[in-house]
């Protein structure tokens, strides 16, 4: 189940990645919303990656959330504010989803 709130607390962590990315596009009262979205994502991130810990790694744990935000607002780039998606950034992109896996079996 820490499993689960783990990549739930990552995908959470995604989300506030884009609200900022909105916010920039957006103006008036519209960024103001996306601000709120930011924190209420952020919120969220933050509190389960704080009950994962209780019973997972710290260390892995968090190079989990961390890598999940990573690929996940990579991918949120490329597909939603069409960043480029060269063979490099897809390279690594992909070694560091493999060190996640990684990760995940060498741990509890």
């Amino acid at each position: 189940m820490n499993w689960i709130l783990l990549i739930v607390a990552g995908l959470f962590e995604v989300a506030f990645a884009a609200c900022l990315g909105k916010a920039k596009e957006a103006t008036g009262i519209e960024t103001t919303y996306w601000y709120i979205g930011f924190l209420v994502c952020l919120s969220i991130s933050m509190l389960l990656l704080v009950k994962v810990t209780q019973e997972l790694p710290i260390g892995t744990a968090y190079a989990v959330w961390t890598g999940i935000g990573a690929v996940g607002t990579v991918l949120v780039g490329i597909f939603i504010f069409k960043e480029p998606a060269t063979f490099w950034r897809l390279f690594f992109l992909m070694t560091l989803i493999a060190s996640i896996v990684g990760l995940k079996f060498v741990s509890n």
